[in-house]
């Protein structure tokens, strides 16, 4: 099986690359590790308007899904340009509510997520306990074993390896929206849609990361040559860029199997997320070896790309349990 793009998809990576890249994405993300969400929020209305979120909500809701295949290709260049906020969150949300056998809660948050008027955030208990952007989010969904609740104002934000990445805990209570087997079954769909964005926007993390490295050690000079013509540096870039190209159709293969509904889709998506995300893990370290100790310093946008590639990488799904799924197949 071929796992290429056709050229719509092609065009459509082009035009959010474009638009991302005239949108000054490392001051939004300074912002938003701040507090401060209004310039994320004016990116997140400009992808709107692009149908990024319309991807995941189906039709009969205002949106054009769901295509997981277009997700992902819309996740790879938010992931190339290191775009803040609880992007996968809110596309898993979507996932998730148009699986519930009650259509109220479908109706009442989907149309708002297609238009890019919510932003949405969810966290999965069985996962873990935080939820990501809680306070920047309209919509905090909370999946508490087999009971769907909209959740109340966030705790406090905790630390976390990325400053923009907000993580807090969900406070007890709120309003429930759905119980019952069906938000089980929901949230385990919803967990595989968030995974497969996740692994998409590593694969987009790892190649923004590739390409400014090499453009680093072309630049930089070492005994009167530049660094990247040195043997040790080339085998480190063509090893980086080796497991982004191996990550790249298992991330195409497992977004064609859950858009097919195939039962091996799970395993599929596994399979990707660990993927990209060591391979973007990979990309991180070699940038950070190359750059030397300007790698270090918070001045540096690259920084702001290196700090996402742990966080992503466990997200959703850390490698252990990415491979113990795998193998469990």
């Amino acid at each position: 099986m071929r796992f290429l793009l056709d050229a719509e998809q092609r065009e459509f990576a082009r035009s959010l690359d474009g638009l991302l890249a005239s949108s000054d994405t490392p001051a939004a993300v300074r912002s938003w590790a701040a507090g401060d969400h209004a310039p994320g929020r004016a990116l997140w209305a400009r992808l709107a308007e692009a149908g990024v979120f319309a991807l995941a909500v189906p039709e009969r809701h205002d949106g054009l899904g769901p295509l997981p295949l277009d997700i992902a290709v819309a996740f790879t260049e938010l992931g190339r340009h290191a775009v803040p906020g609880p992007l996968v969150e809110t596309v898993a949300a979507a996932a998730l509510l148009d699986r519930l056998d009650d259509p109220d809660p479908a109706a009442a948050h989907l149309p708002g997520i297609a238009s890019g008027k919510t932003v949405a955030t969810l966290c999965v208990t069985a996962l873990g306990p935080y939820a990501l952007d809680a306070d920047a989010a309209d919509t905090v969904l909370v999946v508490d074993g087999d009971v769907l609740r909209a959740g109340p104002a966030p705790g406090p934000v905790q630390p976390s390896a990325d400053p923009a990445r907000r993580l807090s805990r969900p406070s007890s209570g709120g309003t429930v929206l759905a119980r019952g087997p069906a938000v089980a079954s929901a949230a385990a769909h919803a967990a595989d849609v968030a995974a497969l964005a996740t692994a998409a926007q590593s694969l987009g993390l790892g190649r923004a990361l590739l390409a400014r490295t090499v453009e680093y050690v072309e630049q930089r000079t070492q005994f009167g040559v530049p660094v990247g013509s040195f043997q040790a540096v080339k085998h480190r870039l063509a090893d980086t860029l080796i497991a982004l190209e191996f990550a790249e159709p298992l991330v195409h293969g497992a977004a064609l199997a859950l858009a097919a509904g195939s039962p091996e889709a799970r395993w599929d998506v596994a399979a990707a997320k660990v993927t990209a995300g060591e391979a973007a893990h990979r990309a991180a370290r070699t940038a950070l070896q190359l750059h030397g100790a300007v790698g270090y310093t918070d001045e540096l946008d690259l920084s702001l790309w290196i700090r996402k590639a742990r966080p992503l990488r466990d997200a959703w799904g850390t490698p252990a349990a990415c491979r113990a799924r795998v193998l469990a197949a």
